[in-house]
């Protein structure tokens, strides 16, 4: 297996693992059951009892404990160390004496795939487009899905020019200092509020504008921490929605949930189905 901490150091991978170290530290009771709430939302189930959960690239751990409170057996696993570690220390606090399961493991190692078996919930939320080769890492990833099971992923959305201005912005700041670092992060904020911030003057000039919306963030996440994410998050690849559908599509696979980003940045979300085996006549 490659050593991600290696590319991290020559610059050529964010240090995902390490954002979600420090994420753990926000993660209570309030931010579980919005994360759950997501899971159970997208899946349409709101009970996992007796099925079996893949968290493929698991992160912080977050949403391998919202299947394990919803009675799934879970294994989890992730490329990197930290991220390993990150979601140890959320079992552990939480799930102390439970059969979940987190090792450290790539999407694109076929051996390591080989030994997985099959799931009836594979979740793979934003993580095959930093892989480095992320279609090759959703045809394995497809390969984990049970007859019957669903394949829950996220993948960034293809804008063209602005997805490659996006993807050299996030090359450069894993090539650069602390420096730059918080002026791309910096930046970053700047670009991706200057909707809410247009709002803000208008409000001033006297222009009905809805107020936000004081709900919790999707799924449990933190600001602080997806913009520091989305600044840094390289490797970088995106696909429009007709092309992920294609693809699974090719493999058997039904959508059943999709929820776009509406065109813009971020992720577009599936949920597939792999369809039960033709029975003979």
């Amino acid at each position: 297996m490659i050593d991600s901490q290696a590319e991290i150091s020559a610059g050529e991978r964010f240090a995902f693992g390490r954002n979600w170290c420090d994420f753990i530290e926000t993660v209570d009771e309030p931010r579980i059951a919005v994360a759950t709430e997501s899971l159970t939302g997208a899946l349409g189930v709101s009970d996992l009892s007796e099925r079996t959960f893949l968290d493929v690239g698991c992160g912080s751990g977050l949403f391998s404990l919202a299947a394990h409170r919803l009675g799934a057996e879970v294994r989890a696993f992730d490329f990197d160390a930290d991220s390993v570690a990150a979601a140890n220390a959320i079992r552990d606090r939480f799930a102390p004496d439970s059969a979940w399961t987190v090792e450290r493991g790539s999407i694109l190692d076929e051996d390591f795939v080989a030994t997985l078996g099959r799931f009836d919930v594979v979740y793979s939320w934003g993580v095959l487009h930093h892989t480095g080769d992320m279609w090759r890492a959703m045809d394995l990833l497809s390969g984990l899905v049970a007859p019957r099971g669903r394949l829950y992923l996220s993948i960034y959305n293809d804008q063209g020019f602005e997805s490659r201005v996006w993807r050299a912005v996030k090359r450069r700041y894993n090539k650069s200092g602390p420096l730059m670092r918080n002026a791309l992060v910096f930046g970053s904020a700047a670009y991706l509020s200057r909707r809410r911030l247009a709002k803000k003057l208008l409000r001033l000039t006297g222009h009905p504008v809805p107020s936000p919306s004081r709900a919790p963030r999707a799924r449990g996440m933190s600001a602080r921490h997806d913009l520091i994410d989305w600044a840094g998050g390289y490797p970088f690849e995106v696909a429009k929605p007709e092309a992920v559908f294609a693809f699974l599509r090719e493999r058997g696979f039904e959508l059943c949930h999709l929820k776009t980003c509406g065109g813009g940045l971020g992720c577009n979300e599936y949920v597939f189905q792999r369809p039960a085996p033709h029975q003979p006549v």
